[in-house]
């Protein structure tokens, strides 16, 4: 209902938009009615004004294509990769492991046969690096970027056991979701990789056409995480580090190890000038959208926060009872793509348990 009324606002706001053109079109008008431009070419006007104004204000792009101009979602919205056909191509996130084949064919398509030069990844969860080893091999000389504690998270053998039993347990999932061709999904086990480059927050790359990549240390979802930033386009990918809007258009605060840490990254994060902000799934914003993402997503931490602390003191410091109780407002309204309830709870779990901590200290 909330995402309907949103919606319902925007369109709103579209109109009202439309008319603040009124004057455009009179001029427009003027202009044929004194047999100066074509009539069709009036009709041609009215229609870029209108698509001109309604990408305007529906700034949140929510399916697999171009973005804008040189920035592309790749194979599926849920969990995608980042493509910039840029001189030098370069991709962000790995999704799933099971998707591989969707990323192959989508790179492919926008990339117009170049290969991608360089993967960076955010952090080294199943869910943003499951293609990474399926990539490497489809795309000859591709190297994997990554932090150094990620570098040394996917060499632990209780690492890739995890995201070997997770990726296996989305397969279903990803084949419910509507346009996805079961059969073009990989069923076989996830595999390891090595990070090719160690990058660092606050290096600064060119990645060229006169394009530069800045890395920024964004603890706090994970140890490992980093964000990156094109400052030339205004691009930030963000992921986790921004916080997630689900579905049922709920922000869900995604700090797992560290709340002070993660609060303090997106504050950082909110200080740059962003025109394009990639989230770990399901959509980016574009425009305006940006900063009432990151107001809401600073508030949606600082709620969950002051809930889980109330509801540790109701339910007499029960960490399951708390992760019970949000999950059925949270989880279990969500009719939405989600993740698997496995992946879910290990994440509200590990949540609530640190607050439970924060709390006791």
């Amino acid at each position: 209902m909330k995402l309907l009324t949103r919606y319902l606002n925007k369109a709103i706001l579209a109109c009202q938009l439309l008319f603040s053109q009124l004057q455009k079109l009179l001029a427009i008008t003027h202009l044929y009615n004194h047999k100066k431009l074509e009539a069709h070419k009036v009709t041609i006007y009215y229609i870029i004004i209108i698509i001109q104004t309604f990408q305007e204000v529906f700034l949140i792009f929510n399916k697999t294509g171009q973005v804008k101009e040189i920035f592309f979602v790749a194979g599926l919205a849920w969990s995608p990769v980042y493509v910039v056909a840029a001189e030098e191509p370069v991709l962000f996130e790995a999704g799933f492991h099971c998707a591989g084949r969707l990323y192959e064919e989508d790179i492919r398509d926008f990339l117009n046969g170049r290969n991608p030069k360089t993967l960076f990844l955010t952090h080294v969860h199943w869910d943003h690096c499951g293609s990474t080893a399926y990539l490497k091999k489809c795309f000859p000389g591709l190297k994997v970027a990554a932090s150094r504690i990620s570098a040394e998270i996917i060499r632990r053998p209780n690492a890739q056991n995890l995201m070997k039993r997770l990726s296996q347990d989305v397969i279903p999932l990803v084949g419910q979701v509507h346009g996805v061709d079961k059969e073009k999904l990989i069923r076989d086990s996830f595999e390891p990789f090595e990070i090719d480059i160690i990058v660092d927050g606050g290096q600064t790359l060119n990645i060229g056409g006169g394009l530069t990549l800045q890395v920024i240390a964004t603890p706090g979802h994970t140890r490992d995480m980093l964000s990156y930033y094109i400052p030339e386009k205004r691009v930030l990918f963000a992921t986790e580090s921004a916080g997630v809007l689900d579905q049922a258009d709920q922000i869900i605060p995604e700090f797992l190890v560290d709340y002070d840490l993660y609060i303090a990254s997106l504050k950082e994060l909110k200080k740059l000038d962003i025109d394009v902000l990639c989230q770990g799934h399901h959509f980016v914003f574009v425009g305006d959208d940006v900063k009432r993402f990151f107001d809401r997503s600073l508030e949606a931490a600082k709620k969950f926060r002051d809930d889980v602390q109330d509801l540790l003191i109701s339910e007499g410091g029960s960490i399951e009872r708390v992760v019970h109780r949000i999950k059925a407002r949270q989880y279990d309204t969500n009719r939405g793509v989600k993740q698997s309830e496995k992946s879910y709870l290990l994440n509200l779990t590990a949540r609530v348990t640190h607050l439970a901590r924060k709390l006791q200290n």
